[in-house]
């Protein structure tokens, strides 16, 4: 999962086969104390930190075992170990290097971890922070918005900049009334420790402006400190986007990854259907912003020259019914960026630029919708909500066709409600390969083999109850998220499962987290994620980890409900024995086979629906 220390290393990645069937031939089951290391038995060894180790976290944990008789000390203090000899000991860190020294009898092992520092470095003298001027990039903006810039001088500076025939200052945050602070990142709320910090460190400065001026402008910042002077080139240029040019972007990917901002640190919006059309309003680097809101890579778009800025018109829409799915057609005289909203019983899809002028709209009886409504809230947006005859929904696509936007709801399994007989499930053993060990045990076991072992044991439980299984893999298969997706999207299951073991990011405590966790990203998926939670930790008498929204490439998905599953932490020692107990692997494989089966019932009993109203024609 994202913030674990052994994730994929790059490589090249290729999909050799297509769809593994589940007829499995298992893999070898793991042993207590069975390693990816050579070592025997009596060795110390250290799975983490590797050899000079990076990090910004005040503490780390050590991951690594020895022979279970004797003692294992860390810089002269003994550490608590499992019964087969394991140990997750966290030591804090100083800024800077860090020597920290193991022994087991006359063995010893070391590791230099470098603690960086994670406040930014203040320049010596009459200088500018290295690499903190912003915006680093070119950006583009309509006229009258506001530009801001930011630098890194030092404290007690006068800085500014020029833009144009206009000259803004720049005012140290440290000194302001204005409230500011500084977050961790996403990894700190899977350490249950993502509070804001107060910005208090001196030397960041910011000022901003409304941009006025046309033709493209090469910012110059001015610093003045202790009686010199010194001017320097912002790296990125800044213009104006001229009001009388109209330029589109039409999405060319598969699906356009639309963003809140301007880069990968940026949440991700509904993806945009190949042929949307919106109007360029910005710029920044690689990306551009589209008129309603969101961004873009520029590399996912082709630019076009428009007469008029993009506003489509709708009048009727009908549903039409395909096997397994209800498409509702919704004709536009242009394809405009749509969103997609989801509740618990429901799901709303906005047409973005566009202008209802509807009177009449057909919902036939034999599909899964329930009931439906829409309004236009805005001037410039029309949304249709969709309420559903069952609690569950199953899973949505989204086209173009020519001009005509085609949502597809994807319809329940069908089953007898006594086995499992009519239901497709996809597993996906996380990791594989040498390039993709995942999280390592204490020994130095890799996560790829164990996930391995107890997904095909899970396909045979879940074929034993009728169901079809696929897998991604079923030996060391080189597979990038996006191939994993791709395999999962041609086998179009009634359900997804990533299974997957669980490590921590650098300043977790190792040794005393445990537990079984789970991940959901659309809300279609979250009942799911919160289910098998429960299920799991119930049935099997084992430590919650918790329920997590996040975004992750095997839980985006949204053509079926698709849960990523921590099965528990490769890197706690006592847990690390439960993970690679044979007979725990099994009772697992049953639990997980159980639970499909128990939720898929559940979730496929009807709504119940209101009479029909008769009505006039």
């Amino acid at each position: 999962m994202q913030g674990n220390p052994w994730r994929r290393a790059l490589g090249l990645a290729t999909i050799a086969t297509l769809l593994v069937p589940a007829t499995v031939t298992l893999a070898q089951p793991l042993a207590q104390g069975s390693g990816l290391s050579q070592n025997s038995p009596q060795d110390l060894f250290l799975a983490y930190p590797p050899e000079d180790h990076h990090t910004t976290a005040p503490q780390i944990f050590l991951i690594g075992t020895a022979a279970p008789q004797g003692e294992v000390l860390v810089n002269g203090q003994p550490v608590d170990r499992s019964p087969a000899g394991h140990f997750a000991p966290s030591i804090p860190l100083a800024v800077g290097a860090n020597t920290v020294t193991l022994r087991f009898g006359t063995q010893e092992l070391t590791r230099t971890i470098t603690r960086l520092d994670p406040q930014p470095s203040l320049p010596q003298g009459l200088a500018l922070g290295e690499n903190s001027l912003s915006p680093a990039v070119a950006v583009a903006r309509q006229a009258g918005e506001w530009v801001c810039f930011g630098a890194i001088a030092p404290p007690g500076s006068t800085l500014s900049v020029a833009v144009g025939r206009e000259i803004w200052p720049l005012t140290e945050l440290a000194l302001t009334e204005q409230q500011a602070a500084t977050l961790p990142d996403n990894g700190a709320v899977l350490l249950k420790n993502n509070a804001p910090q107060a910005l208090t460190t001196p030397g960041q400065y910011q000022g901003c402006g409304r941009l006025n001026q046309g033709g493209t402008l090469q910012p110059r910042f001015h610093l003045s400190y202790q009686g010199q002077s010194l001017s320097q080139d912002s790296p990125g240029t800044l213009e104006m986007i001229d009001p009388q040019v109209i330029r589109l972007a039409e999405v060319t990917a598969p699906f356009g990854t639309a963003r809140i901002g301007p880069s990968t640190d940026y949440s991700r919006l509904t993806p945009l259907p190949t042929g949307t059309q919106a109007q360029i309003t910005g710029r920044e680097g690689d990306w551009l912003r589209l008129d309603y809101g969101a961004w873009i890579k520029a590399s996912e778009v082709r630019e076009l020259g428009a007469i008029a800025p993009p506003q489509a018109i709708i009048r009727s829409a009908l549903t039409r019914s395909i096997p397994g799915w209800t498409e509702v057609v919704f004709p536009l005289t242009q394809t405009v960026p749509v969103t997609v909203d989801q509740d618990q019983d429901s799901l709303t899809l906005t047409l973005h630029n566009t202008t209802a002028q509807t009177d009449t709209v057909y919902i036939g009886a034999d599909g899964v919708i329930d009931r439906f409504q829409w309004s236009q809230p805005r001037p410039e947006a029309v949304a249709y909500t969709f309420f559903f005859k069952t609690p569950q929904q199953w899973g949505y696509r989204l086209r173009y066709d020519g001009t005509s936007l085609i949502l597809s709801l994807k319809h329940p399994p069908h089953t007898d409600g006594q086995s499992l007989q009519g239901v497709h499930v996809f597993l996906d053993p996380g990791h594989g390969s040498a390039n993709d060990l995942g999280a390592r045990g204490p020994n130095g076991y890799p996560e790829k083999d164990v996930a391995l072992a107890v997904s095909q044991q899970v396909a045979l439980a879940l074929e034993a109850r009728g169901a079809q299984v696929s897998l991604s893999r079923q030996g060391d298969d080189d597979l990038w998220p996006q191939d994993r997706v791709a395999l999962m999207d041609t086998a179009a299951p009634d359900l997804a499962l990533s299974l997957h073991y669980n490590a921590l990011p650098d300043g977790g405590d190792a040794a005393n987290t445990q537990g079984i966790g789970a991940f959901w990203y659309h809300p279609q998926s979250q009942d799911l994620a919160q289910f098998f939670h429960d299920y799991l930790t119930r049935h099997l008498d084992r430590p919650s980890y918790g329920v997590f929204w996040n975004n992750l490439a095997l839980t985006r998905p949204a053509f079926t409900p698709a849960v990523l599953l921590e099965l528990g932490f490769m890197i706690n020692p006592q847990e690390f024995e439960w993970i690679t107990d044979a007979q725990a692997q099994g009772e697992l494989a049953q639990a997980i086979a159980a639970g499909v089966e128990e939720w898929v019932h559940r979730q496929t009993l009807p709504r119940a629906v209101p009479s029909a109203v008769p009505h006039n024609e």
